[in-house]
């Protein structure tokens, strides 16, 4: 089985590494995830104004089916992934939440304790779990269950 994932995946830059072992991680279970992010790797021409670059953010999210936040230990620090995860939820994008290694319950987004729709460890069962709308529930770390700080709620708006 081959599937293809059109992703936007939130990450603190220094953490940029984990997107290609994310990928890397779902590939043998036939998951190719195309990622809409800004990566420093990548001219995105992002080195622009604020303004030009949350446009170009929100067109990149909107593309995306998914949007998946990668936690370090540093993400709950950046401004931006909590800004990004925002316009996802405006957007009514599922928002998943994956703990990289060494990533703690303390450094989770506030606004992914508020939006998200499932929060798991790194572990590829439950992290395609999680994009396919499988699990809706969050975990520690380490796998186990977790209580967050708020009950997520979703709704969707009639247009």
């Amino acid at each position: 089985m081959n599937k293809t994932k059109n992703v936007f995946i939130s990450h603190h830059s220094k953490d940029e590494e984990h997107i290609n072992k994310l990928k890397e991680l779902l590939s043998p279970k036939g998951y190719n995830i195309k990622n809409s992010s800004i990566e420093s790797s990548k001219d995105d021409g992002a080195r622009k104004s604020e303004n030009v670059i949350k446009r170009l953010l929100r067109m990149r999210i909107h593309w995306a089916g998914t949007f998946v936040c990668l936690i370090g230990t540093q993400t709950h620090t950046r401004e931006w992934v909590d800004w990004e995860i925002d316009q996802a939820n405006k957007k009514g994008k599922r928002i998943v939440g994956v703990f990289t290694h060494g990533a703690s319950n303390s450094d989770v987004p506030e606004n992914l304790e508020k939006y998200r729709d499932a929060l798991v460890g790194w572990n590829s069962d439950k992290i395609i779990d999680a994009i396919e709308g499988r699990i809706n529930s969050s975990e520690n770390p380490d796998g186990t269950p977790r209580a967050g700080k708020w009950k997520p709620v979703k709704e969707q708006c009639d247009s």
